[in-house]
């Protein structure tokens, strides 16, 4: 029986990773560790919170203590660690709550999982999920980053991801530590904040409000399918090697610009709108600092070694997310309300 301990587990992509494993494997003992910042949302995971094999622990990773305890008591031998502070917009305003939990919350699970398993390797692993950005920006005619491309991150967000990168390989190498790294594109779907972009703008779009677009659009990501990302974590944490990276990526890139004009077509039909009735609610702002150019993963590596690949191409993925959206108003009022921050204390009975 393995015991699993998930940080960052009632966010966006770890929800989805916490109800994939409580699903997919009864026998498994899942342990969600989560401080319920902003981003953290119990309401996420309601369809699976009375799972006999699911658990959840209230925790910030920067408190050795308390991670440790937590780590003794459910006898953990596996970690899967997406607790982070994501948005870039945020880290150019605060760039220190991003070094503290990306960076020094990291390496104190670094350090605890070494004091709590003792050198004692056998059968454990520490899975660190990071981001494609730590690579810096390509240009928009070509190329992808890989597994060994240089890293060279631009913002206080990727350079933050990138510290707490080094940290896990240097555990490794130093001690011994059996980790991973992923490098993962920009993922969408159910259940994202809506401060980032496709949520956000259905948002707007639903509320007939501004689609504030920076500069002039032409900045491109790959987009991956968050199911999509959860099943590779999946496949990776059970047959990963040890001390290997691997990048992971949905194959779709596409400007902002016509993001959104896609976004526009697909949600308008699906509120019964004329086409393109809601372009008119776009609007160029000034462009944000550092704004990498373009990102785009080359994820052979992964298909080839493990036989991972995304199922859900990106028209598809659209649809789902929309939909989604679209018939769970409830779930975005109660977030950009700030009503959901109560849910904590209705299954608990005191406040996060």
């Amino acid at each position: 029986m393995k015991h699993i301990l998930i940080t960052g587990g009632a966010g966006f992509i770890g929800s989805h990773v916490v109800r994939l494993f409580v699903r997919k494997y009864p026998d498994y003992r899942i342990v969600n560790f989560d401080k319920l910042t902003y981003a953290g949302n119990l309401e996420n995971l309601s369809d699976v919170e009375q799972c006999p094999n699911y658990c959840f622990v209230k925790g910030d990773i920067c408190d050795s203590e308390q991670v440790e305890a937590v780590m003794r008591q459910h006898a953990i031998d596996g970690i899967i660690h997406l607790a982070a502070e994501s948005h870039v917009d945020r880290s150019i305003t605060d760039p220190l709550a991003f070094a503290r939990t990306n960076v020094l919350g990291t390496l104190t699970l670094l350090q605890t999982a070494r004091t709590v398993w003792g050198g004692d390797w056998e059968g454990r692993r520490f899975y660190h999920i990071s981001t494609d950005e730590v690579y810096g920006a390509l240009p928009l005619d070509g190329g992808c980053f890989t597994e060994t491309t240089r890293y060279d991150p631009h913002s206080p967000y990727s350079a933050s991801k990138a510290s707490g990168d080094h940290f896990v390989r240097a555990f490794h190498d130093t001690y011994g530590l059996p980790t991973i790294v992923t490098n993962c594109s920009n993922n969408y779907g159910p259940c994202q904040f809506p401060e980032k972009l496709i949520p956000l703008f259905i948002n707007n779009i639903r509320h007939n409000r501004p689609l504030p677009v920076y500069g002039r659009g032409e900045n491109v990501r790959d987009w991956l399918y968050v199911e999509d990302h959860a099943r590779a974590i999946d496949t990776i944490f059970h047959r990963g090697c040890i001390g290997e990276t691997y990048n992971i990526g949905g194959g779709n890139e596409r400007s902002n610009l016509a993001l959104v004009h896609e976004l526009i077509r697909t949600t308008d039909r699906l509120l019964g709108r004329p086409e393109g009735a809601s372009e008119r609610l776009i609007t160029h702002v000034a462009d944000r600092p550092g704004h990498d150019l373009r990102y785009a993963i080359d994820a052979s590596k992964l298909r080839r070694e493990l036989g991972w690949q995304p199922e859900v191409t990106f028209g598809e993925g659209l649809e789902r997310t929309v939909r989604w959206y679209l018939a769970n108003g409830a779930w975005l009022d109660h977030v950009t309300s700030g009503a959901y921050e109560c849910y904590y204390e209705r299954m608990y009975g005191h406040r996060a």
